[in-house]
């Protein structure tokens, strides 16, 4: 891309508060985008190669939107805890394996999209984001959801297309959870928590695609009072 154009795009910036560069082959995020740390709330590089995220990220603190998707990213740069008024964080179809603890200082985050990253783990750390709406970890080699993410403050969580065995019971204590999507994974039915249905909030959960026939779900302890749920969500939406 040339000078002249990055330039244009720059000076639209200024103005908008947003900067949006996708599809351009960039490799490099651009480095011209400091000077406008001050004012920019959304920032797209969608569609891009870019492979490291500058430490001087940290430096956008007026930023509500970093969309990075479908770049080469490895890793995130700690000082990405420093924007304390980011509420979304698209990172899909990069090669991340793990996030920075400063993750956990995201507090205005709202959505959180890992979507097609190389996480073979279930990332920690994520249950002081109090406002955390959608946490988005489809596509990825998860096996398993660790007792930790009793603390997640989510409406939903999607694991659909992991490596999914084994799901820790104390998931179904997190105080917002509504919907739980667990498609297209390596599950048995007793790896199934009935505390799901029995204790839980949540009012819509997602099992097709796993090494069961859906169908035997409905033989499970505390169906009825999962389906009550569903039909009260189902009902309020109608």
């Amino acid at each position: 891309m040339g000078n002249s154009a990055l330039k244009a795009h720059l000076e639209t910036s200024q103005k908008t508060g947003v900067f949006q560069l996708t599809g351009k082959s960039l490799s490099e995020f651009p480095e011209e985008l400091q000077r406008l740390t001050g004012n920019l709330r959304t920032v797209d590089l969608s569609n891009n190669k870019i492979e490291v995220l500058p430490s001087f990220i940290g430096s956008f603190i007026q930023l509500k939107s970093l969309s990075i998707n479908y770049n080469k990213l490895m890793t995130l740069p700690d000082e990405i805890g420093k924007l304390k008024k980011l509420e979304t964080l698209n990172l899909n179809g990069n090669q991340l394996q793990r996030l920075p603890a400063s993750v956990g200082q995201l507090s205005a985050l709202r959505t959180l999209c890992l979507s097609g990253n190389r996480f073979r783990e279930f990332p920690s750390g994520l249950g002081t984001l109090r406002h955390l709406d959608l946490l988005d970890l489809s596509k990825n080699q998860i096996s398993a959801v660790p007792v930790e993410v009793s603390s997640l403050q989510v409406i939903e969580i999607n694991l659909n297309q992991n490596q999914l065995s084994t799901v820790a019971p104390e998931l179904s204590r997190c105080p917002r959870l509504k919907v739980l999507r667990l498609e297209e994974n390596c599950l048995e039915l007793s790896a199934i928590p009935v505390s799901i249905f029995t204790e839980s909030q949540v009012s819509l959960l997602s099992l097709e695609g796993n090494l069961f026939e859906v169908k035997k779900v409905q033989d499970l302890e505390g169906y009825d009072k999962y389906m009550e749920r569903f039909t009260a969500t189902k009902k309020k939406f109608a």
